[in-house]
């Protein structure tokens, strides 16, 4: 008997698609699950053996803080009624979490760290940091607390275990990747791939915005007919289609796409690649590579299982652009080294990172002999 506590279920992030995917992927004898979220953007969504509460809210530091008041109160009195045995929290964001009530184990499913966000993870710093030092501390205290509060974490990467060690967590750490719908993300031979290289994502410093424009310039430069397609909208988009307008006769700008309609991207492009300095698990590289698209990516811990270098992609070297440029053009040049990587990715993404198989796992972290 768990609660699930996320206050924007409704939203188009990262962590509103995962657990969408997870709930919609329950096994048949899964324990009953209440889905405790916030209303703003509801919409009709229901799920076997899955009860879901909404508590209102709308998207201020102030609701958050409100917001979690009131599911403390309504998870104390779940677990006093025996309704529930466990929660899982999921962060960022951090607020709710501050106001768990202790005498009810927690599981934290912890997609990002702030540590992994600000770029002090790694000794090179690759980005710099949007928030403050003074803001990171607060950022940090917050977490501490909160994995003070906790059983059991949950990462998506082997980085995001590394991260949570670092702050001196003691329980279990738990590694579960995100998945894709294999389902829906099914490549389409018969559509014409005329789009050659595919970034997609959030478009903002620490998902590697600069460097994209880069490898952009240089892939220009080396095959003056390349084809790009950058999909995804974010902080730093203005300077991104400021700089790159000169390029319009070679890349296209999509901004902000609808979910529905990525698959059309995936389906005319040959090559996905991302310059991004940190992730959770990255949801576009899962979806490119179920369309079997080979992904060339920088060489960082979070993509470790994922991509394969030789086998279901290519890894650059963080920052060597010319390393990068080289690999995708190679790519490009030879379709069929290309679709073996594609063909290999999608079959990677079937067999370890299929949600009916991952779901059975995340639900396995709450096993009752576990919990004592």
């Amino acid at each position: 008997m768990i609660a699930i506590v996320y206050p924007q279920f409704y939203g188009v992030g990262g962590i509103a698609r995962y657990l969408d995917s997870f709930l919609s992927n329950l096994p048949s004898d899964h324990p009953p699950i209440y889905l405790i979220t916030g209303d703003e953007h509801r919409e009709s969504r229901s799920y076997a053996g899955v009860k879901i509460i909404h508590i209102s809210f709308s998207s201020s530091r102030f609701n958050l803080v409100t917001w979690g008041l009131k599911a403390r109160k309504l998870l104390i009195k779940m677990h006093a009624e025996g309704t529930i045995q466990w929660v899982n929290l999921h962060f960022p964001p951090l607020i709710p979490g501050l106001f768990l009530p202790r005498q009810i184990p927690v599981v934290l499913t912890a997609h990002t760290t702030y540590l992994g966000m600000s770029g002090r993870f790694y000794e090179t710093r690759h980005f710099k940091s949007q928030w403050s030092n003074a803001s990171l501390a607060i950022k940090s205290w917050m977490e501490r607390r909160i994995f003070a509060l906790t059983r059991k974490v949950i990462t998506l990467t082997e980085q995001g275990k590394q991260e949570v060690l670092a702050y001196g967590f003691k329980g279990s750490v738990s590694v579960i990747p995100n998945g894709a719908d294999v389902e829906l993300f099914t490549p389409d031979a018969t559509i014409e791939k005329d789009i050659d290289v595919l970034f997609c994502g959030r478009i903002e410093f620490r998902k590697g915005s600069r460097p994209m424009v880069e490898v952009c310039r240089q892939l220009i430069a080396k095959k003056p007919d390349i084809r790009i397609a950058i999909v995804g909208y974010g902080d730093d988009d203005v300077w991104v289609n400021n700089v790159l307008a000169s390029y319009s006769k070679n890349v296209l700008l999509t901004g902000k796409v609808p979910f529905s309609e990525m698959m059309g991207y995936y389906n005319h492009s040959r090559v996905y690649v991302s310059t991004s300095y940190y992730e959770g698990l990255p949801g576009t590289c899962l979806e490119a590579m179920a369309m079997e698209l080979p992904a060339v990516v920088w060489e960082f811990l979070f993509y470790r299982g994922l991509v394969i270098e030789g086998v279901t992609g290519v890894l650059a070297a963080p920052n060597n652009f010319s390393e990068m440029t080289d690999k995708i053009l190679h790519l490009l040049a030879n379709p069929d080294l290309a679709s073996a990587m594609g063909k290999k990715g999608r079959a990677l993404l079937e067999s370890e990172y299929s949600w009916e198989k991952l779901a059975r796992n995340v639900l396995g972290v709450f096993s009752k002999e576990e919990q004592k």
